[in-house]
């Protein structure tokens, strides 16, 4: 058989493939992403792990069972998981460097192994480093610890010791000698990747692959490899600060909008169960709103602040931290024109705090008060939480799950809300303000 020596280019963001190098990815118009590689055969120790051979089955044939899911021990992490570990399941955890992802996994990895066989495959790290990190949390529970990036010795050590679940740090650190390119490259990221899924599925092993990310905070490596795996999980937070976020934006066994909430400690992540306190400053001062935004199933109040500040540029600055900045701009546009304030010639800053990012528009509201109470030096009434989406005519509309959202704000004390006008149930003491505009809003807290 003649040698396969021909070179083709492969788009680090899509995958896709060509014959020559282009500048321009034409499937995903990604500038300088083509990385050159040579195709190797796929050797036959990569298709025996695909197991026997599967053939069609009719759906009415099908019965319908209930997913097994395995708890890590660590009630934020099932939470965004989906209420646990799907048996055979692959899933791919991102973050920048030093966010804690080793030792979220490190420390699900020790409850784990109490009841099921865990192999941790580090790449980055020595066995006496992974020990030293154990003895750090306190993690006593006996786990099989293998240092190597060769995927070989790797697929070597999962057949012999048939583990429960596996954990990669990381995947770009991981090696496959029957692939002509380095660690790291696009080919070798999805083909090991491609290699653990195989495992996954064949023998019901639980995956969890660390991933690096890029400076615009994406997964490193191509597109694709988010579309094998069966969830995708980021660990956001700044590194220098203690919060970390763990959100899901994929799962195939639980929905994406939940977010679990962590403090980074000496003795690792600890769980934040009620978040809401931590996302109030507590202060009642001119430019603060108080709102309750839903993540997932869990309503969370979120205390959202502005600062307007006279520009001394012809076009004034419009700056967000944790909200979409484009909609700010349509929001003080609204606030503009069905108001008496004149905006035009103010800089605005606008901010949640501790470091939330809201997306749902449960907040118009919130930031359109929390703007006027800026600019006219008034507080808003103290015990007082707003919640409403702003349409482009002014009006307010009810948003979803009020009632939820209600009763976490009777929880932590607040003793009136101003919601959009419509029939709400009766829910405890507290009193409902129920306005129509956001002109009516801002003249009930008298700051317009």
């Amino acid at each position: 058989m003649a040698k396969n020596d021909r070179t083709i280019y492969v788009c680090g963001e899509c995958g896709y493939e060509s014959g020559k190098w282009l500048g321009h990815c034409p499937a995903c118009s990604a500038w300088n992403t083509m990385v050159a590689f040579t195709p190797s055969p796929i050797s036959s120790s990569a298709s025996s792990a695909v197991g026997a051979k599967a053939s069609g089955v009719l759906l009415s044939n099908i019965k319908s069972e209930t997913v097994p899911r395995i708890l890590t021990g660590i009630g934020e992490l099932d939470r965004v998981l989906g209420g646990g570990i799907v048996l055979g399941s692959c899933i791919l955890l991102g973050g920048d460097p030093g966010i804690g992802k080793s030792t979220l996994l490190m420390q699900a990895a020790g409850n784990i192994a109490s009841t099921c066989k865990v192999l941790y495959v580090s790449g980055e790290e020595s066995a006496a480093q992974l020990k030293l990190r154990a003895d750090r949390l306190h993690v006593t529970a006996d786990m099989m610890i293998l240092s190597d990036t060769l995927l070989t010795d790797i697929d070597t050590q999962i057949e012999s010791y048939k583990p429960d679940i596996l954990i990669v740090d990381s995947i770009q650190t991981i090696y496959n000698p029957d692939i002509a390119s380095t660690a790291g490259s696009v080919t070798q990221i999805r083909e090991c990747t491609a290699r653990f899924m195989r495992y996954a599925k064949a023998y019901g092993i639980s995956v969890f692959i660390v991933g690096h990310v890029t400076k615009e905070g994406a997964l490193a490596g191509p597109r694709m490899l988010e579309h094998m795996v069966d969830t995708v999980l980021y660990f956001e937070g700044d590194r220098h600060d203690s919060l970390r976020l763990l959100r899901a934006v994929k799962n195939r066994f639980g929905s994406t909008n939940e977010i679990g909430v962590f403090e980074m400690r000496d003795v690792g992540m600890a769980q934040i169960t009620d978040p809401s306190e931590l996302f109030l400053s507590g202060s009642r001062l001119p430019g603060c709103a108080v709102t309750c935004v839903m993540e997932g199933t869990r309503p969370m109040l979120a205390e959202v602040q502005a600062l307007l500040v006279r520009s001394q540029f012809a076009n004034p600055r419009r700056f967000a931290t944790g909200l979409d900045t484009g909609r700010l701009g349509l929001l003080l546009a609204v606030l503009e024109k069905k108001t008496s304030l004149s905006l035009s010639d103010m800089d605005i800053y606008a901010n949640v705090v501790g470091g939330l990012r809201i997306a749902e528009r449960a907040c118009d509201l919130a930031v359109v008060l929390c703007v006027a109470s800026a600019i006219s030096g008034k507080p808003l009434p103290k015990s007082t939480a707003v919640i409403g989406e702003v349409s482009l005519t002014g009006e307010l509309r009810r948003v979803s799950r009020t009632d939820k959202r209600i009763s976490e704000c009777e929880r932590l004390g607040y003793k009136r809300i101003i919601v959009p006008f419509d029939d709400y149930p009766k829910s405890g003491d507290i009193q409902l303000l129920k306005v129509k505009t956001i002109a009516e809003a801002a003249a009930l807290v008298g700051i317009v």
